[in-house]
């Protein structure tokens, strides 16, 4: 992950990376069959570590459907420009244009779980009076946009954009949209 992090995959030799993991690159291609297949075994792998993470933060019970969707957000923005899970995703999103259907099924299925999860949290919200009431779908999928959106722009270093400013308009965003009245304050 760091080394397609750092270089691109483009860029990355499946020879340097026999080097850095001790194999010879006839055992990478034996194993992954490809660079592309490389790359998305290494994003599912990240995904997985996320995955369990996420399932830890969501699954606190002290914690509000708020706290637990702020903690939901704090996961998935990146870190900082070159943050080496969002270089995975750019890289498998630039390469998912030609992409067969085993691997267009596997990023879905990566895709569909952040995306289960978060309107799981919104029902429950919703549903204890914390949030207004929305849609869970559909406010799910509005707002993964517009995370990925922005994390985008703190992943690939866009000028005027970082973590700290990408977490505030996100915050404001979901106080304007799930917000009670009171509750936003509180």
């Amino acid at each position: 992950m760091e080394m397609i992090a750092e270089r691109g995959l483009e860029k990355l030799t499946m020879a340097a990376l026999g080097r850095e993991v001790g194999m010879s690159s006839g055992h990478l291609l034996y194993y992954f069959h490809s660079k592309d297949e490389l790359l998305l075994q290494t994003l599912e792998w990240s995904e997985g570590r996320l995955g369990a993470e996420r399932g830890r933060l969501l699954t606190r019970a002290s914690a509000t459907a708020r706290e637990r969707l702020d903690a939901y957000v704090d996961l998935y923005v990146p870190d900082a420009h070159r943050d080496p899970h969002w270089t995975l995703w750019l890289e498998v999103w630039n390469r998912s244009q030609n992409a067969d259907d085993d691997a267009r099924d596997r990023q879905a299925a990566i895709e569909g779980a952040w995306h289960r999860d978060l309107v799981a949290l919104l029902a429950e919200g919703v549903s204890r009076g914390e949030f207004r009431a929305v849609d869970p779908d559909r406010f799910a999928a509005r707002l993964r946009a517009l995370l990925d959106g922005f994390s985008i722009h703190v992943a690939i270093g866009l000028r005027g954009t970082d973590r700290g400013q990408v977490l505030s308009h996100v915050r404001e965003f979901l106080d304007e949209s799930l917000g009670r009245s009171g509750l936003a304050d509180a």
